[in-house]
Protein backbone atom coordinates (compact mmCIF):
# COMPACT_ATOMS: atom_id res chain seq x y z
CA UNK A 1 0.00 0.00 0.00
CA UNK A 2 1.42 3.49 -0.90
CA UNK A 3 2.12 6.03 1.93
CA UNK A 4 -0.34 8.85 2.11
CA UNK A 5 -2.13 11.27 4.36
CA UNK A 6 -5.43 10.64 3.27
CA UNK A 7 -7.49 8.08 5.99
CA UNK A 8 -8.46 4.73 4.00
CA UNK A 9 -12.13 3.54 3.50
CA UNK A 10 -10.89 0.28 4.81
CA UNK A 11 -11.10 -0.48 8.58
CA UNK A 12 -7.99 -0.48 10.01
CA UNK A 13 -8.25 -3.94 11.53
CA UNK A 14 -8.89 -5.01 8.02
CA UNK A 15 -5.81 -3.42 6.66
CA UNK A 16 -3.95 -4.77 9.64
CA UNK A 17 -5.05 -8.64 8.94
CA UNK A 18 -1.86 -10.49 9.15
CA UNK A 19 -1.00 -12.85 5.91
CA UNK A 20 1.55 -14.80 7.59
CA UNK A 21 1.96 -16.47 11.08
CA UNK A 22 5.06 -14.39 11.77
CA UNK A 23 2.61 -11.49 11.87
CA UNK A 24 0.41 -12.82 14.00
CA UNK A 25 -0.27 -12.10 17.50
CA UNK A 26 -1.52 -13.92 20.73
CA UNK A 27 -2.24 -17.56 20.57
CA UNK A 28 0.99 -18.70 21.43
CA UNK A 29 0.36 -22.88 22.20
CA UNK A 30 -1.01 -22.94 18.95
CA UNK A 31 1.02 -21.06 16.59
CA UNK A 32 4.44 -20.21 18.32
CA UNK A 33 7.66 -22.17 17.80
CA UNK A 34 6.97 -26.00 17.43
CA UNK A 35 3.18 -25.70 18.07
CA UNK A 36 0.67 -27.67 15.92
CA UNK A 37 -0.49 -24.99 13.74
CA UNK A 38 3.41 -24.36 13.05
CA UNK A 39 4.02 -28.57 12.33
CA UNK A 40 0.78 -28.19 10.37
CA UNK A 41 1.57 -25.78 8.14
CA UNK A 42 5.24 -27.16 7.94
CA UNK A 43 4.06 -30.49 6.96
CA UNK A 44 1.59 -28.99 4.49
CA UNK A 45 -1.46 -31.36 5.82
CA UNK A 46 -4.24 -30.01 8.08
CA UNK A 47 -7.46 -31.51 9.59
CA UNK A 48 -10.70 -30.31 9.08
CA UNK A 49 -10.85 -28.00 12.40
CA UNK A 50 -13.90 -25.71 14.75
CA UNK A 51 -12.10 -22.76 16.28
CA UNK A 52 -13.43 -22.19 19.59
CA UNK A 53 -12.88 -18.47 21.31
CA UNK A 54 -14.42 -15.01 21.94
CA UNK A 55 -14.85 -12.53 19.07
CA UNK A 56 -11.87 -10.72 17.39
CA UNK A 57 -8.72 -13.20 18.89
CA UNK A 58 -7.92 -14.60 15.82
CA UNK A 59 -10.01 -17.30 14.20
CA UNK A 60 -11.16 -15.90 10.68
CA UNK A 61 -7.19 -14.52 10.26
CA UNK A 62 -6.02 -17.94 11.04
CA UNK A 63 -7.95 -19.58 8.29
CA UNK A 64 -6.80 -17.38 6.06
CA UNK A 65 -3.50 -17.54 6.83
CA UNK A 66 -3.84 -21.62 6.46
CA UNK A 67 -4.91 -21.04 3.33
CA UNK A 68 -2.55 -18.74 1.79
CA UNK A 69 0.46 -20.63 3.01
CA UNK A 70 -0.40 -23.85 1.67
CA UNK A 71 -2.06 -22.33 -1.48
CA UNK A 72 -5.48 -24.08 -1.50
CA UNK A 73 -8.89 -22.72 -2.63
CA UNK A 74 -10.23 -20.82 0.14
CA UNK A 75 -13.87 -20.23 0.05
CA UNK A 76 -15.77 -18.76 3.09
CA UNK A 77 -19.66 -18.67 4.21
CA UNK A 78 -21.25 -16.70 7.30
CA UNK A 79 -23.84 -18.91 8.59
CA UNK A 80 -25.84 -15.70 9.19
CA UNK A 81 -26.47 -15.47 5.34
CA UNK A 82 -25.80 -18.86 3.60
CA UNK A 83 -27.83 -22.14 3.80
CA UNK A 84 -27.46 -25.84 2.32
CA UNK A 85 -27.78 -24.14 -1.28
CA UNK A 86 -24.36 -22.32 -0.72
CA UNK A 87 -23.15 -25.19 0.90
CA UNK A 88 -23.75 -27.55 -2.27
CA UNK A 89 -22.66 -24.70 -4.47
CA UNK A 90 -18.78 -24.26 -3.12
CA UNK A 91 -19.09 -28.47 -2.94
CA UNK A 92 -19.20 -28.48 -6.54
CA UNK A 93 -17.00 -26.27 -6.94
CA UNK A 94 -14.53 -28.14 -4.64
CA UNK A 95 -15.23 -31.30 -6.45
CA UNK A 96 -14.26 -30.09 -9.80
CA UNK A 97 -10.93 -28.82 -7.82
CA UNK A 98 -10.08 -31.88 -6.41
CA UNK A 99 -11.07 -34.06 -9.56
CA UNK A 100 -8.24 -32.08 -11.14
CA UNK A 101 -4.91 -34.37 -11.20
CA UNK A 102 -2.69 -31.71 -11.20
CA UNK A 103 -4.50 -29.96 -7.84
CA UNK A 104 -1.98 -30.76 -4.76
CA UNK A 105 -4.54 -30.14 -1.73
CA UNK A 106 -8.16 -29.55 -1.73
CA UNK A 107 -9.78 -26.81 -0.74
CA UNK A 108 -10.28 -24.99 2.74
CA UNK A 109 -14.40 -23.89 3.30
CA UNK A 110 -14.58 -21.43 6.60
CA UNK A 111 -17.56 -21.03 8.37
CA UNK A 112 -18.15 -18.23 10.73
CA UNK A 113 -20.69 -18.66 13.34
CA UNK A 114 -20.59 -22.14 12.00
CA UNK A 115 -22.70 -22.82 15.78
CA UNK A 116 -25.73 -20.52 13.89
CA UNK A 117 -25.85 -23.41 11.72
CA UNK A 118 -29.14 -25.79 11.81
CA UNK A 119 -28.77 -29.78 12.20
CA UNK A 120 -29.39 -29.81 8.15
CA UNK A 121 -27.02 -27.26 7.63
CA UNK A 122 -24.05 -29.00 9.36
CA UNK A 123 -25.47 -32.68 8.22
CA UNK A 124 -24.89 -31.03 4.70
CA UNK A 125 -21.23 -30.82 5.54
CA UNK A 126 -20.60 -34.36 6.16
CA UNK A 127 -20.44 -35.90 3.13
CA UNK A 128 -17.41 -33.57 1.45
CA UNK A 129 -15.92 -33.24 5.07
CA UNK A 130 -16.10 -37.65 4.95
CA UNK A 131 -14.31 -37.78 1.64
CA UNK A 132 -11.50 -34.74 1.87
CA UNK A 133 -13.56 -32.72 -0.83
CA UNK A 134 -12.97 -30.03 1.35
CA UNK A 135 -11.18 -29.31 4.93
CA UNK A 136 -13.45 -27.70 6.74
CA UNK A 137 -12.73 -24.80 8.60
CA UNK A 138 -15.37 -23.57 11.42
CA UNK A 139 -15.43 -20.30 13.93
CA UNK A 140 -17.18 -20.09 16.89
CA UNK A 141 -18.09 -18.65 20.11
CA UNK A 142 -20.07 -21.07 21.68
CA UNK A 143 -19.37 -24.33 23.46
CA UNK A 144 -19.25 -26.68 19.94
CA UNK A 145 -19.63 -29.33 22.59
CA UNK A 146 -23.59 -27.89 22.54
CA UNK A 147 -23.62 -26.05 19.17
CA UNK A 148 -22.56 -28.63 16.90
CA UNK A 149 -23.56 -32.30 15.46
CA UNK A 150 -21.35 -34.78 16.85
CA UNK A 151 -20.97 -36.48 13.22
CA UNK A 152 -19.21 -33.37 12.37
CA UNK A 153 -17.14 -32.81 15.28
CA UNK A 154 -16.01 -36.58 15.74
CA UNK A 155 -14.62 -35.59 12.14
CA UNK A 156 -12.80 -32.16 13.40
CA UNK A 157 -10.06 -30.99 15.46
CA UNK A 158 -11.43 -28.17 18.35
CA UNK A 159 -8.85 -26.19 19.36
CA UNK A 160 -9.67 -23.12 21.88
CA UNK A 161 -8.41 -19.76 21.44
CA UNK A 162 -7.83 -17.61 23.93
CA UNK A 163 -8.80 -13.68 25.01
CA UNK A 164 -6.15 -11.45 24.26
CA UNK A 165 -3.65 -10.28 26.77
CA UNK A 166 -2.27 -6.82 27.65
CA UNK A 167 0.97 -7.74 26.47
CA UNK A 168 -1.12 -8.68 23.16
CA UNK A 169 -3.04 -5.45 22.91
CA UNK A 170 -0.28 -3.10 22.87
CA UNK A 171 1.97 -4.85 20.71
CA UNK A 172 -1.22 -4.79 18.27
CA UNK A 173 -1.31 -1.22 18.47
CA UNK A 174 2.76 -1.07 18.23
CA UNK A 175 2.66 -3.51 15.11
CA UNK A 176 -0.48 -0.77 13.24
CA UNK A 177 1.79 1.85 13.77
CA UNK A 178 5.04 0.54 12.20
CA UNK A 179 2.71 -0.96 9.51
CA UNK A 180 0.27 0.78 8.55
CA UNK A 181 0.91 3.16 5.57
CA UNK A 182 -1.63 5.86 7.00
CA UNK A 183 -0.39 5.74 10.47
CA UNK A 184 2.99 5.82 9.68
CA UNK A 185 2.15 9.25 8.48
CA UNK A 186 1.45 10.44 11.18
CA UNK A 187 3.14 11.59 15.14
CA UNK A 188 1.25 9.40 17.68
CA UNK A 189 2.40 9.48 21.71
CA UNK A 190 -0.17 6.96 23.56
CA UNK A 191 0.47 8.27 26.88
CA UNK A 192 -2.57 5.67 28.65
CA UNK A 193 -3.61 2.26 27.12
CA UNK A 194 -5.59 1.45 30.20
CA UNK A 195 -8.86 2.26 28.25
CA UNK A 196 -8.30 1.22 24.97
CA UNK A 197 -7.63 -2.27 26.23
CA UNK A 198 -10.61 -1.98 28.26
CA UNK A 199 -13.17 -1.12 25.26
CA UNK A 200 -11.77 -4.04 23.17
CA UNK A 201 -12.57 -6.52 25.86
CA UNK A 202 -10.00 -8.69 24.52
CA UNK A 203 -10.84 -8.19 21.02
CA UNK A 204 -8.14 -7.14 18.48
CA UNK A 205 -10.59 -6.22 15.94
CA UNK A 206 -12.59 -3.85 18.05
CA UNK A 207 -9.09 -2.45 19.36
CA UNK A 208 -7.81 -1.21 16.34
CA UNK A 209 -11.43 0.30 15.36
CA UNK A 210 -11.21 2.55 18.25
CA UNK A 211 -7.83 3.10 17.55
CA UNK A 212 -8.67 4.70 14.38
CA UNK A 213 -11.44 6.74 15.63
CA UNK A 214 -9.09 8.50 17.92
CA UNK A 215 -6.58 9.00 15.49
CA UNK A 216 -8.22 10.48 12.94
CA UNK A 217 -10.55 12.81 15.58
CA UNK A 218 -7.38 15.07 15.68
CA UNK A 219 -6.39 17.85 13.45
CA UNK A 220 -3.76 15.54 10.89
CA UNK A 221 -0.73 18.06 11.27
CA UNK A 222 -0.43 17.80 15.18
CA UNK A 223 0.96 15.23 17.81
CA UNK A 224 -1.41 13.39 18.06
CA UNK A 225 -1.42 12.53 22.24
CA UNK A 226 -4.01 9.39 22.97
CA UNK A 227 -4.69 9.56 27.14
CA UNK A 228 -7.59 7.34 28.48
CA UNK A 229 -10.28 10.75 28.73
CA UNK A 230 -9.80 11.09 25.48
CA UNK A 231 -10.45 7.35 24.12
CA UNK A 232 -13.83 7.17 26.60
CA UNK A 233 -15.15 10.63 25.08
CA UNK A 234 -14.22 9.49 20.92
CA UNK A 235 -15.99 6.27 22.27
CA UNK A 236 -19.17 7.33 23.83
CA UNK A 237 -19.56 9.64 20.98
CA UNK A 238 -19.10 6.50 17.96
CA UNK A 239 -19.40 3.08 19.36
CA UNK A 240 -22.63 1.48 20.87
CA UNK A 241 -21.69 0.86 24.62
CA UNK A 242 -22.56 -3.21 24.17
CA UNK A 243 -20.67 -5.57 23.13
CA UNK A 244 -21.38 -8.73 23.21
CA UNK A 245 -18.36 -10.17 23.21
CA UNK A 246 -17.34 -8.36 26.32
CA UNK A 247 -17.64 -6.43 29.62
CA UNK A 248 -21.17 -4.74 28.38
CA UNK A 249 -22.23 -8.30 27.56
CA UNK A 250 -21.82 -9.94 31.28
CA UNK A 251 -22.41 -6.73 33.05
CA UNK A 252 -25.81 -6.42 31.25
CA UNK A 253 -27.18 -10.24 31.80
CA UNK A 254 -26.41 -10.17 34.83
CA UNK A 255 -28.52 -6.85 35.44
CA UNK A 256 -31.41 -8.27 33.21
CA UNK A 257 -31.20 -11.51 35.63
CA UNK A 258 -31.15 -9.90 38.44
CA UNK A 259 -34.12 -7.77 37.37
CA UNK A 260 -36.23 -10.87 36.80
CA UNK A 261 -35.30 -12.81 39.87
CA UNK A 262 -36.65 -9.30 42.17
CA UNK A 263 -39.71 -9.54 40.37
CA UNK A 264 -39.35 -6.13 38.40
CA UNK A 265 -40.47 -6.67 34.97
CA UNK A 266 -39.61 -2.64 33.73
CA UNK A 267 -36.09 -3.08 34.93
CA UNK A 268 -35.98 -6.40 33.23
CA UNK A 269 -37.76 -5.34 29.77
CA UNK A 270 -35.34 -1.83 30.11
CA UNK A 271 -32.31 -4.10 29.63
CA UNK A 272 -34.01 -6.74 27.18
CA UNK A 273 -34.06 -3.99 25.22
CA UNK A 274 -30.15 -2.85 25.59
CA UNK A 275 -29.41 -6.69 24.23
CA UNK A 276 -31.67 -6.38 21.26
CA UNK A 277 -30.36 -3.02 20.18
CA UNK A 278 -26.78 -4.28 20.89
CA UNK A 279 -27.42 -7.51 18.34
CA UNK A 280 -27.07 -10.25 21.25
CA UNK A 281 -27.94 -13.55 20.08
CA UNK A 282 -31.69 -14.14 20.90
CA UNK A 283 -31.20 -18.24 21.51
CA UNK A 284 -28.18 -16.83 24.11
CA UNK A 285 -30.82 -14.01 26.40
CA UNK A 286 -33.98 -17.34 25.65
CA UNK A 287 -31.62 -19.72 27.11
CA UNK A 288 -30.77 -17.86 30.12
CA UNK A 289 -34.59 -17.46 30.91
CA UNK A 290 -35.15 -21.52 30.43
CA UNK A 291 -32.42 -21.69 33.53
CA UNK A 292 -33.62 -18.97 35.14
CA UNK A 293 -37.33 -20.56 35.08
CA UNK A 294 -36.06 -23.59 37.01
CA UNK A 295 -33.05 -21.86 39.01
CA UNK A 296 -35.50 -18.49 40.07
CA UNK A 297 -38.81 -19.83 40.33
CA UNK A 298 -39.20 -23.27 39.91
CA UNK A 299 -42.27 -24.81 41.16
CA UNK A 300 -43.93 -21.89 42.70
CA UNK A 301 -45.11 -21.74 38.73
CA UNK A 302 -44.24 -24.52 37.14
CA UNK A 303 -45.69 -23.12 33.85
CA UNK A 304 -43.03 -20.16 34.25
CA UNK A 305 -40.23 -23.32 33.19
CA UNK A 306 -42.84 -24.21 30.23
CA UNK A 307 -42.89 -20.53 28.67
CA UNK A 308 -39.76 -20.41 28.74
CA UNK A 309 -38.42 -23.35 27.02
CA UNK A 310 -41.10 -22.89 24.25
CA UNK A 311 -39.73 -19.40 24.29
CA UNK A 312 -36.23 -21.20 23.82
CA UNK A 313 -37.49 -23.19 21.15
CA UNK A 314 -39.04 -20.57 19.02
CA UNK A 315 -36.55 -18.14 18.78
CA UNK A 316 -34.67 -20.74 16.88
CA UNK A 317 -36.76 -20.68 14.39
CA UNK A 318 -37.67 -16.99 14.37
CA UNK A 319 -34.90 -13.79 14.29
CA UNK A 320 -34.87 -10.57 15.03
CA UNK A 321 -36.97 -8.70 15.12
CA UNK A 322 -39.78 -11.04 15.47
CA UNK A 323 -37.93 -12.88 18.61
CA UNK A 324 -38.32 -9.35 20.90
CA UNK A 325 -42.18 -9.80 20.88
CA UNK A 326 -41.96 -13.45 21.75
CA UNK A 327 -38.95 -12.32 24.23
CA UNK A 328 -40.76 -9.69 25.90
CA UNK A 329 -44.00 -11.53 26.63
CA UNK A 330 -41.62 -14.42 28.43
CA UNK A 331 -39.61 -12.27 30.21
CA UNK A 332 -43.10 -9.77 31.70
CA UNK A 333 -44.07 -13.35 32.87
CA UNK A 334 -41.10 -14.62 34.22
CA UNK A 335 -40.67 -11.14 36.08
CA UNK A 336 -44.07 -11.16 37.65
CA UNK A 337 -44.11 -15.08 38.55
CA UNK A 338 -43.44 -16.03 42.30
CA UNK A 339 -40.17 -16.41 42.89
CA UNK A 340 -38.52 -20.10 44.53
CA UNK A 341 -34.73 -21.20 44.62
CA UNK A 342 -35.60 -24.72 46.29
CA UNK A 343 -34.79 -26.44 43.17
CA UNK A 344 -30.88 -25.05 43.63
CA UNK A 345 -31.10 -25.22 47.58
CA UNK A 346 -32.54 -28.85 47.57
CA UNK A 347 -29.48 -30.00 44.92
CA UNK A 348 -27.10 -28.75 46.54
CA UNK A 349 -28.18 -30.26 49.87
CA UNK A 350 -28.54 -33.68 47.58
CA UNK A 351 -24.76 -32.64 46.33
CA UNK A 352 -23.52 -32.08 49.80
CA UNK A 353 -24.50 -35.49 51.10
CA UNK A 354 -22.82 -37.63 48.18
CA UNK A 355 -19.78 -35.68 48.97
CA UNK A 356 -19.96 -36.45 52.97
CA UNK A 357 -20.94 -40.17 52.52
CA UNK A 358 -19.67 -41.09 49.26
CA UNK A 359 -21.42 -43.58 46.96
CA UNK A 360 -23.78 -45.57 49.74
CA UNK A 361 -25.45 -48.97 48.82
CA UNK A 362 -28.98 -48.71 47.16
CA UNK A 363 -31.37 -50.99 49.63
CA UNK A 364 -31.94 -54.11 48.63
CA UNK A 365 -35.71 -53.82 48.07
CA UNK A 366 -35.06 -51.05 45.32
CA UNK A 367 -33.05 -52.59 43.52
CA UNK A 368 -33.71 -54.11 40.14
CA UNK A 369 -33.96 -57.53 39.58
CA UNK A 370 -33.75 -59.13 35.79
CA UNK A 371 -32.19 -62.04 36.15
CA UNK A 372 -33.27 -65.38 37.99
CA UNK A 373 -29.85 -64.88 40.33
CA UNK A 374 -31.09 -61.51 41.08
CA UNK A 375 -34.15 -62.37 42.81
CA UNK A 376 -32.74 -65.13 44.64
CA UNK A 377 -30.42 -63.22 46.36
CA UNK A 378 -33.35 -61.17 47.42
CA UNK A 379 -33.29 -58.06 44.84
CA UNK A 380 -36.60 -56.11 44.95
CA UNK A 381 -38.22 -58.27 47.10
CA UNK A 382 -40.45 -56.57 50.16
CA UNK A 383 -40.82 -53.67 47.89
CA UNK A 384 -43.71 -51.97 48.66
CA UNK A 385 -45.73 -51.10 45.30
CA UNK A 386 -47.21 -47.39 46.24
CA UNK A 387 -50.31 -47.93 44.40
CA UNK A 388 -51.32 -50.57 45.92
CA UNK A 389 -52.00 -48.53 48.91
CA UNK A 390 -54.44 -46.01 50.39
CA UNK A 391 -54.02 -42.39 48.92
CA UNK A 392 -51.62 -44.20 46.84
CA UNK A 393 -49.07 -43.63 48.96
CA UNK A 394 -46.25 -46.61 50.65
CA UNK A 395 -43.99 -45.04 53.77
CA UNK A 396 -41.10 -47.65 53.13
CA UNK A 397 -37.97 -46.20 53.35
CA UNK A 398 -36.35 -44.90 50.03
CA UNK A 399 -32.81 -43.66 51.34
CA UNK A 400 -29.76 -45.34 52.27
CA UNK A 401 -29.47 -46.67 55.79
CA UNK A 402 -27.30 -44.26 56.62
CA UNK A 403 -29.31 -41.00 56.05
CA UNK A 404 -32.20 -42.16 56.68
CA UNK A 405 -34.86 -39.27 57.71
CA UNK A 406 -32.54 -36.94 56.15
CA UNK A 407 -34.61 -33.97 54.63
CA UNK A 408 -33.47 -32.17 51.35
CA UNK A 409 -36.15 -30.98 49.72
CA UNK A 410 -37.64 -27.60 51.49
CA UNK A 411 -40.69 -26.32 49.93
CA UNK A 412 -40.74 -22.53 49.86
CA UNK A 413 -43.04 -19.77 51.27
CA UNK A 414 -44.89 -19.12 48.31
CA UNK A 415 -48.40 -20.30 47.81
CA UNK A 416 -47.92 -23.25 45.54
CA UNK A 417 -44.97 -24.65 47.65
CA UNK A 418 -47.39 -24.04 50.79
CA UNK A 419 -49.50 -26.43 49.69
CA UNK A 420 -46.74 -28.99 48.54
CA UNK A 421 -46.10 -28.39 52.24
CA UNK A 422 -49.35 -29.40 53.70
CA UNK A 423 -49.43 -32.43 51.09
CA UNK A 424 -46.24 -33.58 52.50
CA UNK A 425 -47.31 -33.34 56.08
CA UNK A 426 -50.29 -35.17 55.22
CA UNK A 427 -47.80 -38.41 53.05
CA UNK A 428 -44.74 -38.01 56.09
CA UNK A 429 -46.22 -37.40 59.36
CA UNK A 430 -44.01 -39.13 61.46
CA UNK A 431 -40.32 -39.92 59.61
CA UNK A 432 -40.38 -35.56 58.28
CA UNK A 433 -41.24 -32.93 60.22
CA UNK A 434 -42.34 -30.36 57.58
Amino acid sequence: MEETNIPSNIPLAERMRPSSLDDFIGQEHLVGKGAVFRNYIDSGKIPSIIFWGPPGVGKTTLANIISKTLKRPFYALSAIQAGVKEIREIILLAQEYVSNIHSYGNPILFIDEIHRFSKSQQDSLLGAVEKGIITLIGATTENPSFEVISALLSRSQVYILKSLQKQDLIAIITQAMEKDSYLKTKKIEIEEYEALIRISGGDARKLLNIFDLVVNAENANDIIKINNDKVMLIAQQNLALYDKGGEQHYDIISAFIKSIRGSDPNAALYWLARMIKGGENPEFIARRLLILASEDIGNANPTAFVMANNCFQAVQVIGWPESGIILSQTVAYLATAQKSNTAVDSLSKAMELVDKHGDLAVPIYLRNAPSLLMKELGYGKKYAYSHQFENNFAPQEYMPEAISGKKIFIPGNNKREQELRAYLQFLWKEKYNY
